[in-house]
């Protein structure tokens, strides 16, 4: 059963991300990636507060199942470096090194800062569930 969950996770995550990602693109322009790079900052944000969460050892949250729907599921189909990667990859074609170097440093940066602070956070509901 874990794998139907992990494999809806992924079909809902995959497609949230090409909404999201269309919605930024239509709105900012395809100069810069930066639907990618909010969809992986925003996925970077959710694994650190369920990661934490489930770290609980007085009363983990959620469960084995729906841990795996977010993580494995959801996030791995949410976010995506082998895009991030494309992309960076045709700004260097196009000689867009400074847009290429930002992109490299902003996913890395914003996205474990996201992770950091979804981990703070899921740590702050556990004390509060705690408590």
């Amino acid at each position: 059963m874990t794998y139907f969950w992990i494999a809806l996770g992924s079909a809902i995550g995959g497609m949230g991300r090409y909404w999201c990602n269309g919605l930024v693109t239509a709105r900012l322009g395809p100069e810069f990636p930066w639907g990618t790079l909010l969809v992986n900052v925003a996925g970077s944000l959710i694994i650190g507060v369920v990661a934490a969460l489930s770290a609980s050892i007085d009363r983990p949250w959620p469960g084995p199942e729906a841990r795996a729907f977010i993580m494995v599921g959801f996030c791995g189909g949410y976010t995506t470096f082998s895009a991030f990667s494309l992309q960076t990859l045709n700004l260097l074609h196009n000689g867009e090194w400074m847009r290429a170097g930002g992109n490299v440093l902003l996913s890395v940066v914003l996205c474990l800062i996201a992770v950091w602070l979804g981990y703070l956070a899921g740590n702050g509901i556990n004390q509060l569930r705690a408590g």
